[in-house]
Formats: structure tokens, sequence, C-alpha cells
């Protein structure tokens, strides 16, 4: 049998026993079964948890896998599952992708020395809601392709192919400028209903998978009430902004805003 180690997904409360019996037949990461690890004091405070085999996240193992994404996307996948499967009982506190314990124990000894920290957050997200918010810089209608300009009567090919170049760029310029004040419009709407905001790096890459240049990658703490209004409000910022897409994403967990409270993970998970 592959030696195991502890996955921790989240934290959450179970005072009466209803989220264990939610989570009984869920597959984790590594498609094991999810249980919960309860303080030694038992008063609610919960991690959910599952065994992954030992060898995929040793330190040097994990750091390899980091880099496959085939092998990231599952994980982040399941992860994201159980997490879902959480929040759609109650408040929860997820936890950095990958955390891993060398055995339940620690995970409870974690869960013992900062129970009371999780109990006061857990409290405090009740009822809020993260919502994601990004703004991408588009190409404007007829500017997409400058290798085929269109010629008039008074300008040589050459000529119209730099005339469609500054087009091109003017129009982009447009963008950024209307982006930035999409970006204002929405910071004021958030201030008049989200309660936190997080600022994300935008994405790049393989992340980026909308068309698009992504500039700016927020997410936004929102009460339960007024999130509908929210989200609308959000997207009519680009009505007039020719160039410029607002993507609205949710309701999530609170990803953004439990990492402050994530207790140090064992930092290898040795032979």
């Amino acid at each position: 049998m592959t030696e195991a180690v502890t996955y921790a997904y989240a934290v959450a409360r179970d005072d009466d026993g209803t989220l264990a019996t939610e989570l009984s037949g869920l597959s984790g990461v590594a498609d094991a079964p999810v249980r919960l690890v309860r303080a030694g004091r038992n008063d609610g405070v919960v991690v959910a948890v599952s065994p992954v085999p030992a060898p995929d996240f040793r330190e040097e193992a994990l750091h390899a896998h980091l880099e496959d994404m085939e092998w990231l996307e599952a994980i982040a996948r399941a992860h994201h599952r159980v997490i879902e499967a959480i929040a759609a009982h109650g408040t929860v506190l997820p936890l950095r992708l990958a955390t891993v314990y060398l055995d339940e124990e620690r995970v409870r000894l974690m869960l013992d020395d900062s129970r009371e920290e999780f109990a006061d957050r857990l409290a405090e997200l009740a009822g809020l809601e993260e919502w994601g918010v990004k703004i991408y810089v588009e190409d404007a209608p007829g500017t997409e392709d400058p290798a085929a300009p269109s010629t008039g009567a008074d300008l040589s090919p050459g000529r119209a192919y730099l005339s469609h170049r500054k087009a091109q760029r003017h129009a982009r310029e447009d963008a950024y400028r209307a982006a930035q004040r999409v970006a204002r419009d929405v910071a004021a709407t958030a201030r008049r209903q989200a309660v936190a905001r997080a600022q994300h790096r935008p994405q790049q890459g393989e992340l980026a998978r909308g068309p698009g240049e992504n500039v700016v990658n927020d997410a936004y703490l929102v009460p339960r009430p007024a999130a509908h209004n929210f989200r609308a409000a959000v997207l009519r910022t680009a009505e007039e902004a020719p160039g410029v897409r607002v993507e609205a994403t949710g309701p999530w967990a609170p990803y953004s805003f439990a990492a402050s409270l994530e207790a140090e993970p064992a930092k290898k998970v040795t032979p």
C-alpha cells in the first residue's frame, strides 16, 4: 500500500454533524474520500482532509508537479469541488492548493492552535461571497489585421499600411484609457456594495484564456443579498467603453480573503 499523507482543503464549522453527512461519499484529490478532522475540544471547528499518496507530495515531486498544467488542473478541480461542497453547507475558509500535512494528528494540532482565530474569521465571513472582476482590453473593430489594410485612391499600399497601423495604435491607446475609467467605476461600485477587495496580478499566458489583454484581476467580498446588484452594476461600467470588456464571475468561496489565516503546513514531506 502506498504511503499516505494528509491533504487539507478548508476550515469550516460542523456543530451538529450535518456537514460530515453532506460530505459522505465525496471524493477529493487522488479520488480519496473526504473526512473531517476536529479539534481536541470538539467545538465545531473542523478541517476537511483526504489521504493522498506521499510520493506525489514530497517537496521535490510537488515542485515538479506544479509545472505540469494537466496535473495541476486535476488537483485544482478536486480541491475546488470539495470547497464548493462545503460552501453549499455554510461558511468556508479555503486553504491554499496543495496544503499537505504529515498526518491527521498534525492537522489536529494546527487546528487546536488556531481554533479561536478560525472561529472568529468564519463568523466574520458568514453571509458573504467572493466575486471576481476582470477587465480586458480588446482590439477595436476594423483594426485587427494591419497586414491587409484597405487602400484608398490617394494612398499607396505602403502609406495605407502605415495609416492602418497608426489607427490601430490610437484605438489601442483609447481602449487603455477607457479601461482605466472602467476600473475607477468598478471601484466606486465596490465601495458602495462590497466589504473588501483583493487585487491579483493580471492573468497572462495559459491562465488568460479569454480574448483580449487582462489588465485588472480583482476579487470582491460581497454580502449575499447585494450580489445580484453588484454584478449588474459592474457589467454596466463597460457599456460605453469600446474595446473594453468586463467579466464578473461568482459566487465563489472566499478564496482571496482567507489566505492570511492559513496555518503553516509541514514544509517537507520526507520519505
